[in-house]
């Protein structure tokens, strides 16, 4: 196909097609019971994060769902690249994409129905990432309102593992955003400590150490990995333990960490004012401002210039 498309490409099966044009059949597994996995990394500038790291993690989610996609691992990182490339024209110089590659285990096929494709689904794929929708949040900061809903224990299911299975996160976002619009959940381990939220890992800052959930609970997210580098970078201790509602509502300071929003202040927790107030404050700051020089790009100007 024409590569200057005036609609976006993916990658889908061994092919470059519109996106118009994936078209999953209704018994794949992924659709019937979520039985797939995906990674999402992000541009900056038109050029993809750490996409080595992301296909890498990726490998490991379906090496736990033991689902072969049929290509290496550069084999991904090739094609992600090639999408993102063919897809740059349609990019305002201002935006970015999320680029995202999806594997499930394929058609559960009777054998009488003549699909074409009956092996894994292979799906790579970029979108614009939603400045507008989040600008506000580095203005005034994000509230964070933990639910009801307990996240899965990784006796359970590991959450180490990204997969299409999110009705846990999405159970415990929906009610939240019942309650608050523009509010972001985090939900509570097993255990009664902060966990993560529906794409986003949570920090806290308490008498100059950096705390964030322990690993075995959360996905270990780049962008949080990037984020305990930065702050060791600036001469923060990080440390991973178990972080509880006491911890959230005493935190001097409090931030969010993901793919898209790299990283963003949080005002409030269940709607206690974090700190004084301030967003962010003076060591989100300093890592908001080491986050945007590793990446060459002003993070929070990149969100506030799509402000009304």
């Amino acid at each position: 196909m024409a590569e200057l498309a005036n609609e976006r490409v993916a990658y889908f099966n061994g092919e470059f097609v519109p996106e118009s044009q994936v078209l999953v059949p209704f018994r794949d597994r992924s659709f019937r019971f979520g039985d797939a996995g995906f990674d999402m990394t992000r541009t900056f500038k038109g050029v993809s994060f750490k996409m080595v790291e992301h296909v890498e993690r990726f490998y490991k989610t379906l090496k736990y769902l033991q689902i072969d996609p049929g290509l290496t691992q550069q084999e991904m990182i090739d094609v992600s690249e090639e999408t993102v490339r063919r897809n740059l024209h349609l990019l305002d110089d201002k935006d970015d994409y999320w680029v995202g590659q999806r594997v499930s285990r394929g058609v559960d096929a009777i054998g009488d129905e003549g699909w074409d494709h009956t092996g894994p689904t292979v799906i790579v794929e970029c979108m614009p990432l939603p400045f507008k929708k989040r600008a506000v949040h580095y203005r005034d900061g994000i509230d964070v309102i933990v639910p009801s809903v307990r996240r899965v224990p990784p006796e359970s299911l590991t959450p180490r593992a990204k997969t299409h299975n999110y009705l846990n996160l999405i159970m415990g976002d929906l009610e939240v955003k019942a309650r608050d619009p523009l509010a972001w959940a985090i939900l509570l381990d097993v255990n009664g400590n902060l966990c993560e939220g529906l794409g986003s890992n949570i920090f806290v800052i308490r008498d100059g150490e950096l705390l964030t959930p322990h690993q075995r609970y959360v996905l270990p997210g780049v962008s949080r990995q990037t984020v305990m580098d930065l702050a060791e970078g600036i001469g923060l201790t990080v440390r991973e333990t178990d972080i509880d509602l006491f911890d959230a509502y005493n935190a001097e300071e409090a931030f969010l960490s993901s793919t898209s929003l790299c990283l963003c202040p949080v005002r409030s927790v269940n709607g206690v004012e974090v700190g004084d107030g301030t967003v962010p404050g003076p060591m989100t700051g300093k890592l908001l401002n080491a986050y945007s020089d590793y990446v060459g790009l002003d993070i929070v100007g990149q969100y506030l210039r799509h402000l009304d």
